[in-house]
């Protein structure tokens, strides 16, 4: 006799996750919307929960702070680049692999930072970034942390102890400090596109080379 039960209901897990996803989302872009509008210390998460319609604790659910929420698309491209890092060819060295990483990413990104984000919300919130003292001060922390996990990866692509060669955490060094300053000079411009940021990238990453020749004249 065939079995004529129902099939089982498969759990609702998947259903609570995305409702989860859409809270954290949209308190990430009330949040963004806050800074950029009326500045970063001046918000608070009262406001950032009101503009939700969610409690505090419901903030604290998903962030553990102001900080945290500032830099959690940052996050996202940051896993980003490192992902495009890994994947590029054996052969590329490693300002090489680098420059097309970071090029790449910046190519792709914007579907990932869309998916959470508003890509132009992203972009003015990196503009405060630059431009707000306590953020910068997270920021150019976490530069430095990120600057050794690229240096070992750096390492593991050249077959390298990064403790005893010192030229990965130069290469990544050298890197670092042209985005860095692409950043800062992106930031001080007007055209706050993602194309903008890339070109200007690329230019000043191409001047590594000359750079760091003997001669200059």
């Amino acid at each position: 006799m065939t079995d004529q039960r129902p099939a089982p209901v498969a759990p609702a897990a998947g259903l609570r996750e995305r409702k989860k996803r859409r809270t954290r989302d949209a308190l990430l872009r009330a949040a963004l919307l806050l800074f950029v509008s009326q500045g970063y210390e001046k918000t608070t998460v009262d406001e950032i929960t009101d503009a939700v319609d969610v409690s505090q604790r419901t903030f604290f659910r998903y962030f553990a702070n102001k900080e945290e929420v500032a830099f959690a698309v940052q996050d996202l491209v940051e896993s980003h680049f490192v992902a495009a890092l890994r994947a590029r060819p054996d052969a590329e060295g490693p300002l090489e692999a680098m420059r097309n990483a970071v090029l790449a990413s910046w190519d792709t990104i914007g579907d990932a930072i869309a998916e959470v984000v508003p890509v132009d919300l992203y972009m003015r919130t990196y503009r405060l970034i630059e431009s707000t003292p306590a953020l910068l001060a997270v920021h150019l922390r976490r530069s430095t942390e990120l600057e050794e996990r690229i240096s070992r990866l750096i390492a593991a692509r050249e077959g390298l102890d990064v403790d005893a060669d010192p030229r990965p955490r130069v290469a990544v060094a050298a890197f670092s400090g042209v985005m860095r300053v692409t950043g800062r000079l992106w930031g001080q411009g007007e055209d706050a596109s993602v194309a903008a940021i890339r070109r200007m990238t690329e230019a000043y990453l191409d001047q590594i080379g000359p750079a760091l020749a003997s001669d200059w004249r």
